[in-house]
């Protein structure tokens, strides 16, 4: 029994050291991934400042960046559009001396930091996240329940600074592949397969070929599309164009019940697309959420607030029916994949 007890022991020793080599090394690639993101980030800022000068949204500061995106996208991937390269100019201005740049800071950390207007709260954050090894939600956190303003009116400052461990804990380790910065930095696709699971993922999949076959004149745009708003990402499932309705047509997956928020995120999907990607002469974005809950495949239509009933019956001509998309999910048959 002796023998037993003392065979365990060892193996569980043995596991936990070998984890430990594994999580040191997530975490020294991590860091050192993150390190140079950050100080080619600062460059491409700084290149960009002393180009284009105060102002990169008029004359050849506007022109320079729509050179640059176009060149860079094309041979660098996604990441390198205009509203990225202004967020790289923004952290050179926001820090303009490269030396007080802390190597323990992600750009997920910094796209937080830069915006807080005032640069001694600024810079506040900025050491307390490096010294505190806050992670990306443990800084928003601080940052939305204005730790700076309360650590300085605070009589018991220890106490204030670990509540956050509390509230927020800190993550062991944060893998690498997780983050779409990095996976955009390291020209890496971000395949649905790192964010979905199997039965999502086959879903998705046979949505997307479903509508192809279908015809009604539907043509692929993008799967995952990815758009940033105020430094927080959203991942579209499906994306087409219908070019006998002239319009982008949405479709977002939700394995769960349904509620509110997923409607009401679809409508911000619709919302962005209409402001945002809109050509001239299409009709106003489509946006279709379905709920591919086990007991029943619910599916939800979001029209946008100023749709007419004559493009509505239109509509409901060229989309798939809700008949229609219900048997296509067919749950019951992809739940084998889950299991």
């Amino acid at each position: 029994m002796d023998n037993e007890l003392q065979t365990n022991y060892t193996t569980e020793q043995t596991y936990h050291s070998i984890r430990h080599s594994i999580v040191s090394a997530q975490r020294s690639m991590y860091t050192a991934v993150n390190s140079a993101m950050v100080t080619a980030y600062w460059e491409i800022g700084e290149q960009i400042y002393k180009a284009c000068g105060e102002n990169d949204r008029a004359g050849y500061g506007k022109k320079l960046l729509q050179y640059l995106s176009a060149h860079l996208t094309t041979e660098f991937g996604k990441g390198f559009d205009e509203s990225n390269l202004r967020k790289m100019r923004q952290f050179y201005c926001a820090y303009p001396i490269r030396d007080t740049l802390c190597p323990e800071l992600s750009w997920s950390h910094y796209r937080l930091l830069m915006r807080i207007p005032n640069e001694k709260e600024r810079t506040f954050y900025a050491e307390e996240c490096a010294k505190s090894a806050w992670s990306v939600r443990q800084l928003e956190r601080q940052i939305h329940t204005m730790y700076y303003q309360r650590i300085l009116a605070s009589q018991d400052k220890p106490l204030v600074a670990a509540e956050i461990q509390t509230t927020e804990p800190k993550p062991e380790y944060e893998k690498i592949i997780k983050d779409p910065y990095v996976m955009e930095f390291l020209q890496i696709q971000p395949d649905t397969h790192v964010y979905e699971g199997e039965l999502e993922q086959a879903l998705i999949d046979h949505l997307q070929h479903f509508l192809l076959e279908l015809g009604r004149g539907f043509s692929f745009v993008a799967r995952q599309k990815k758009f940033t708003l105020d430094g927080q990402n959203f991942f579209i499932d499906l994306v087409f164009y219908n070019y006998i309705l002239k319009c982008f047509v949405l479709i977002d997956l939700k394995m769960g019940q349904l509620t509110h928020q997923d409607l009401g995120q679809m409508q911000m999907y619709v919302n962005y697309y209409t402001r945002e990607l809109m050509n001239e002469g299409d009709t106003p974005p489509i946006g279709i959420v379905l709920c591919a809950d086990k007991s029943d495949a619910v599916v939800k239509y979001t029209l946008p607030e100023d749709n007419h009933q004559i493009f509505a019956s239109k509509y409901f001509t060229y989309l798939p029916t809700e008949e229609e998309l219900k048997r296509e999910l067919r749950l019951d048959e992809f739940q084998k994949l889950d299991e």
